[in-house]
C-alpha cells in the first residue's frame, strides 16, 4: 500500500518497500505466445509493469535468444537507444514496444525454423529517489516452437464439432416429427375409409334413421 501525499515520490517509506515492494501496477503482464508459423511474423511479448509510473526511472533492456543445447547470445539491447546484435536475426529484429518502457517486446521477422529455442527478456530498472537509486530486475521466458504449418486452434476445432452434432440432431429431430406426422395423417385416413365403408354398409332403410332427430 502506498500513500500519495504532497510529495509522491518520498512519502513510500524505505521499509514499506522493502517489505511490500513496489506499489501497485498499472499494467498488466500478459505471457507471449509460443508457437509460430514460418515464415510469419512473431511478436515476442514482454512486459515489466513499472511499480511506480510517476517515479523517474532509467530502463535496460536486454533480450537473449539459446538455441536447443546452446549458450544464451544477446540479441538486442535498449540503453537510451535502440541497439541490435550480430547474430541470425541481423536485419530481422524489430522493437515492438510502448514509449512508457512497459510493454518492451520486439517482434522477429520471418521467422524460419532454426529460430525456435528460448528467448530470455530482462529488465532493469534503477528509479531515480533523492535518497537512494533502488534497482528493479525482472526477467521472462519464452519457450518458441516454430511449425511449418499453424495446426487447428481446438477451440475452433470444438466449435465445429457441436456445430456438426447439432446438425446430426437437428436432423434426426426432423425426421422424427416427419415420421410421427406421416403415421397421424395415416391413422386418420385410415379411421376415415373405415368410417366411410361402415356407412356404405349400413342397408338404404336403415340410413333414414341414422339422421339426427330434431327436437321441437
Amino acid at each position: 500500500m502506498c500513500f500519495v501525499l504532497e510529495d509522491p515520490v518520498l512519502q513510500c517509506d524505505e521499509r514499506l518497500w522493502q517489505s511490500v515492494g513496489f506499489c501497485s501496477p498499472v499494467c498488466v503482464e500478459v505471457p507471449s505466445e509460443t508457437e509460430a508459423v514460418q515464415g510469419t511474423h512473431m511478436k515476442l511479448l514482454c512486459i515489466s509493469c513499472m511499480k511506480r509510473e510517476e517515479v523517474t526511472a532509467t530502463t535496460l533492456v536486454e533480450w537473449f535468444y539459446r538455441p536447443e543445447g546452446g549458450r544464451d547470445e544477446l540479441i538486442y539491447e535498449y540503453r537510451r537507444t535502440y541497439h541490435e546484435f550480430p547474430s541470425r536475426f541481423s536485419g530481422r529484429l524489430q522493437w515492438n514496444g510502448s514509449k512508457d518502457m512497459q510493454d518492451v517486446s520486439i517482434t522477429v521477422l520471418n521467422v524460419t525454423l532454426n529460430d525456435s529455442g528460448i528467448y530470455t527478456c530482462n529488465v532493469t530498472r534503477e528509479f531515480e529517489f533523492e535518497i537512494h537509486r533502488p534497482l528493479f530486475r525482472s526477467s521472462r521466458l519464452i519457450h518458441l516452437t516454430v511449425v511449418e504449418e499453424a495446426g487447428d486452434d481446438f477451440t475452433s476445432v470444438i466449435s465445429e464439432i457441436m456445430m456438426y452434432i447439432l446438425l446430426v440432431f437437428l436432423t434426426l429431430w426432423l425426421l422424427i416429427e416427419m415420421v410421427y406426422c406421416y403415421r397421424k395423417v395415416s391413422k386418420a385416413e385410415e379411421a376415415t375409409q373405415e368410417n366411410a365403408t361402415d356407412y356404405l354398409a349400413i342397408p338404404s332403410e336403415n340410413k333414414e334413421n341414422c339422421s339426427v332427430p330434431v327436437e321441437e
